[in-house]
């Protein structure tokens, strides 16, 4: 009996070899040797190994050009900041973290004038336009408000100070009439970005309440 069961035994690996070798027929892929292995390739030209650091840049960067900047605005009026909280809580209830998005804040508005006018007589007007241009300096012709146009702006600035400074700084003694004048202050304008935002934060801001954002997020306008 036992001798019967070795014979079997020996019996059945000369089998498998035999197969396993192909002697039998064609062997199955996963029973092929390195050789047959390379050669049953597909482009093998193509597969390339990264050092560790470098895959996980490669990975890293991957990412990144995965990610997204979305903002939401602007929020303007007296009703701006109850309009950016309320915006930043929806964003909560998005499951996006408070670490995710910033407020984008005013910027001081340039609105101390330095100006010559107002001149409503054209023969005036055009010999002012002469004085700015015989003495080289930039200028821009407005038409409003009523109560200053037409009339001719040498600058912008954020301050009286500075519109003073610049009068002493940049215009001849010579040239006369000059003055610093102030406009109303536009309204305050916020944003609420979300600078990297990833695809599924994306899609789920996307479908918050466009009436509750100010028309709801879209991609980022480009920075001044």
């Amino acid at each position: 009996m036992l001798r019967a069961a070795v014979g079997l035994l020996l019996l059945a690996n000369v089998l498998f070899f035999a197969w396993a070798r192909g002697w039998l027929g064609e062997a199955p892929r996963h029973g092929e040797r390195e050789p047959a292995r390379l050669a049953a390739q597909v482009r093998p030209e193509a597969l390339s190994v990264l050092p560790a650091t470098t895959a996980s840049a490669a990975v890293q960067a991957a990412r990144a050009a995965a990610l997204v900047c979305l903002e939401a605005g602007p929020f303007v009026g007296d009703s701006a900041l109850n309009e950016l909280s309320l915006a930043e809580a929806l964003l909560v209830q998005a499951q996006v973290p408070a670490s995710a998005w910033n407020r984008i804040e005013p910027a001081a508005a340039p609105v101390w004038l330095v100006f010559a006018g107002r001149y409503p007589d054209a023969v005036l007007r055009n010999a002012r336009e002469d004085d700015l241009q015989k003495y080289k300096l930039n200028y821009e012709r407005i038409d409003a408000p009523a109560d200053l146009a037409p009339g001719f702006v040498l600058s912008r600035h954020v301050s009286r100070d500075e519109a003073e400074a610049w009068i002493k700084t940049r215009v001849p003694a010579a040239l006369r009439g000059l003055r610093v004048v102030q406009l109303p202050a536009p309204p305050a304008s916020y944003r609420l970005r979300v600078p990297r935002a990833d695809s599924e934060q994306a899609e789920r801001m996307r479908n918050l309440p466009a009436d509750l954002l100010a028309g709801g997020f879209k991609p980022c306008a480009a920075r001044p």
